[in-house]
């Protein structure tokens, strides 16, 4: 079967998950059969499934027309032959237990065609054990979105011991077509890539805390604000129920062993049933208490090593017994779990060596086998990280930007962080620098892009994570505004014309970093802000002094005092956008302005940035710029081809002389 092939998709369970999945493959143009054991099952679904549409329409995320489509490609069913007797893929999401899923795959196998191919949401079940209930473990594979499925990107593509390669290939493009993200799982393991990092890094913050090595405010304060995850560890287990990950490590620990023994605490947790925010107490008390209230200012050194360790130990058993590589394993990560680096890259940057004697130290005190290290640990440790360490052939490398080439004579700078929302963090302001630099002296770029990947956010702003930490320390704080304001004032001052295309949000730093381009073009469905007040800041990278020159003295303090979003029609009558478009056309617009600027003259489009910027505060510094620059343009070989052409009636071709 080839994706083209597909038509008709049937989701097996109408609960939060089932009736997300077929959500998303809805909107991407399928038709979806819903099918639940009982009718008001899959209406409460439906119902679910028409109020989301109508909020991704509200918030201008489709078109009333787009969302009524999908909710009609969507039919409620409770007759398993009904839902499935025509499908070209189903996708099964019911209850994770074993007894369940076996006799919906023995009825479903009884009505579903031959073509048919059957993929599990399972998040942790054995797919080569599931594949046993049916008749074609060939055409059996794992499926794996994340909750909720409309809004996260992974999706885990899983191999079971039959899966043929052109199932995993057909189940990886429809992913992909549904506008998911999908990695490969090569190898059926208990917990696949996210679920086997996540799951023993509760499990180890459980312990440390059990065993009074350390608090649970020093754990989430060191996993937060030190080790940079999006939630603490024990602020995430309640988010997202704390008997789901116990069950998960409760399958792990039956198949792989006790390396993966629930800790007392986590036991305790369940058989008490605080279960986390869904019972009002878990970890944190919801319901007397104020919830988690993580503190800043409490990392330990200690927790850092060990939760680094254990996440090392995991990625080193999945890439030695062959389920994923590094790379994958960073991305799903990334994706799945909002990480701001995989675990493998930032276990090479802790020091394999380092991770390896925190286990060995820690293996030799307890005894207690979740400490024993991989062989592949070791192996590694000895080539100095998970990733190879490639010679140094002079090229710049990058983790959180990209630098492309898009067009003749134009430099297109990423900003590579979608997972993070683009979100501006001191390594990405580290790269943006050098990638200006970078362009700048390349004799071949003649104008800079900047845009961010994918269509959520152009930025965020800043990663608040770090800014927290930094900000416990008010000298650090002031040593990450400077940095911010070196690196933006270096793509202000840049004598290349610059360009910001601006898709979705644009928001604190982002916006800061938006000021610093010549020309702002902008997706109609992107939004503007500078928050920072709220939340008790103000905006620190140059927007108190950029802004009020772009939008003038009122509306900077308006934007900045109010703290409110702005739709990009309304900076466009600001005069902080350029120019708005519609969504599908904003990057190409975008590099159209780019690549125009590029044919500019190179030489007066320098000296009318360097004029603008010498006025800014003292405009007969400016004037005085202006005629010295004019004086020189005059004597430019450029001068005589503007004039040549438009005598002409033709395009010149500026060669900056």
């Amino acid at each position: 079967m080839e994706l083209k092939e597909i038509n008709t998709v049937a989701v097996l369970g109408a609960g939060n998950m089932g009736h997300g999945i077929a959500e998303v493959v809805a909107m991407a143009g399928y038709d979806v059969n819903m099918r639940d054991i009982k009718d008001e099952f899959v209406q409460n679904g439906y119902e679910q499934i028409e109020w989301s549409l109508n909020k991704l329409a509200e918030n201008d995320q489709l078109s009333e027309e787009e969302a009524e489509a999908a909710l009609e490609r969507v039919t409620p069913l409770v007759d398993m032959e009904e839902a499935c007797g025509d499908a070209d893929v189903v996708i099964e999401a019911v209850p994770e237990q074993m007894e369940i899923k076996e006799d919906v795959y023995t009825e479903l196998e009884e009505v579903a065609p031959e073509r048919t191919i059957f993929a599990t949401n399972t998040s942790s079940l054995s797919i080569t054990d599931l594949a046993e209930f049916t008749e074609r473990p060939e055409q059996f594979c794992g499926m794996h979105f994340f909750n909720p499925p409309v809004r996260m990107d992974l999706v885990e593509v899983i191999s079971g011991a039959e899966s043929d390669e052109e199932t995993l290939d057909v189940i990886e493009d429809l992913a992909d077509d549904i506008g998911k993200a999908p990695v490969r799982v090569h190898k059926d393991s208990p917990g696949f890539i996210v679920n086997r990092i996540l799951v023993p890094l509760m499990n180890e913050a459980c312990w440390l805390v059990s065993d009074d090595e350390a608090t649970l405010e020093e754990v989430d304060s060191t996993t937060k604000y030190d080790m940079g995850l999006p939630m603490g560890s024990f602020e995430l287990a309640d988010l997202t129920g704390i008997d789901v990950g116990y069950h998960v490590l409760d399958y792990m620990n039956d198949v792989l062993g006790e390396a993966y023994e629930p800790s007392p605490l986590f036991v305790e947790k369940v058989e008490n049933e605080e279960l986390g925010k869904k019972t009002g107490k878990g970890f944190y008390d919801y319901e007397d208490g104020e919830g988690a209230q993580i503190p800043t200012d409490q990392q330990s050194d200690l927790v850092k090593a060990r939760l680094i360790a254990t996440m090392a130990n995991e990625v080193a058993k999945l890439i030695g017994n062959d389920v994923a590589p590094p790379e994958s394993i960073d991305e799903a990560t990334k994706l799945g779990a909002g990480f701001p680096d995989g675990p493998a890259k930032m276990a090479d940057e802790f020091g394999l060596e380092t991770a390896l004697e925190t286990l060995e130290e820690a293996y030799e005190e307890t005894g207690h086998e979740r400490y024993a290290p991989a062989d592949y640990l070791e192996e590694r440790a000895e080539e100095g990280g998970f990733y190879e360490q490639d010679d140094d052939d002079g090229a710049t490398e990058f983790e959180v930007i990209r630098v492309e080439y898009p067009a003749d004579y134009v430099g297109h700078i990423v900003l590579d962080r979608p997972h993070r929302m683009n979100t501006i963090s001191d390594d990405l302001l580290v790269e943006l620098s050098e990638a200006i630099d970078l362009l700048e002296d390349d004799d071949e770029i003649r104008s800079i892009l900047i845009t961010g990947e994918g269509d959520k956010a152009f930025s965020a702003g800043a990663d608040v994570q770090s800014m927290a930490g930094s900000g416990a320390d008010p000298i650090e704080g002031q040593e990450l505004s400077r940095l911010g304001q070196q690196t933006f004032g270096k793509i202000e001052a840049c004598d290349l014309p610059v360009v910001a295309g601006i898709d979705g949000f644009c928001l604190g730093g982002g916006m800061e970093l938006s000021m610093c381009a010549d020309l702002r073009v902008a997706s109609d469905r992107s939004e503007f802000g500078q928050p920072e007040l709220d939340l008790g800041l103000l905006p620190g990278w140059g927007g108190t002094q950029r802004l009020k020159h772009i939008v003038g003295e009122g509306r900077a303090k308006e934007i900045i005092f109010t703290a409110e979003r702005y739709e990009a029609e309304t900076m466009a009558e600001y005069g902080f956008v350029n120019e708005v478009v519609d969504n599908d056309d904003l990057l190409e617009r975008a590099l159209e302005l780019a690549t125009n600027l590029a044919g500019g003259p190179p030489i007066a489009q320098k000296f009318t940035k360097r004029a603008f910027l010498a006025g800014r505060h003292d405009t007969e510094a400016g004037l005085e710029y202006e005629a010295s620059a004019f004086g020189h343009l005059m004597a430019t070989d450029d001068l005589m081809e503007g004039i040549t052409a438009f005598m002409g009636d033709g395009e010149p071709e500026f060669e900056g002389k």
